[in-house]
């Protein structure tokens, strides 16, 4: 396989304004999901069958006592060497696709065994669609990048928290915005940049971004 494409999520850039979120569900016509009140900006609450990314919130008091309040554009990592793909036991039920390494799952994943297809993911990421049965997930916008388009996140994003290009120089940049980060936030890291193509830029603790962001 080719280096393939990556994807930065600056955290330190990002604003919260979900359009990367909008943009998904619009680019892949995919519908609201009914959700209620539960005492956080996060809404939905989580992935489902209709929603592929997810700006998630998380705020509290770290060590010192002071507030902090963090958020980030969730999603597939499309991983360098997918786990998901050992956990497919239909024929043609993903396609790890040679050209960029966008992990897809396809119509066929329906006859897939759900719950052991979520948990070999170390991100938790699968869901599956209620009305078709199929596993569903981000797509990396395998089908706009086909053609010469950046993904439809990517596009929305307005502060340059997103960036989309070939792996090698995304990996550069990914190493220029965290030495330039640790200046003002010594914690700063990416993670994960080695085993995912969808490369997390944090200024603190992972954790307190998202419980599956890992160190």
């Amino acid at each position: 396989m080719s280096n393939g494409k990556s994807i930065i999520v600056d955290t330190s850039r990002c604003t919260g304004c979900r359009g990367c979120q909008v943009a998904c569900k619009q680019w892949n016509g995919l519908p609201a999901s009914p959700t209620t009140q539960t005492g956080t900006y996060q809404n939905p609450p989580d992935f489902n069958g209709c929603t592929y990314k997810v700006v998630r919130f998380a705020d509290g008091r770290g060590a010192d006592g002071k507030p902090y309040w963090y958020f980030t554009s969730d999603m597939c990592r499309h991983c360098v060497e997918p786990p998901c793909l050992a956990g497919s036991s239909v024929e043609g039920g993903m396609i790890h696709d040679e050209a960029t390494g966008a992990v897809v799952y396809t119509a066929k994943s329906k006859d897939d065994d759900f719950e052991t297809a979520q948990s070999v993911c170390p991100y938790n990421v699968p869901r599956k669609n209620e009305e078709t049965g199929a596993m569903v997930k981000c797509t990396m916008c395998i089908d706009r990048i086909s053609n010469g388009m950046v993904p439809a996140c990517v596009q929305a994003c307005p502060t340059g928290a997103m960036v989309f290009g070939d792996r090698d120089e995304i990996l550069a940049e990914v190493q220029r915005r965290v030495t330039e980060l640790k200046k003002t936030h010594p914690k700063a890291q990416a993670v994960d940049a080695d085993s995912v193509r969808v490369i997390f830029i944090v200024t603190d603790d992972p954790a307190r971004y998202h419980s599956h962001l890992k160190a």
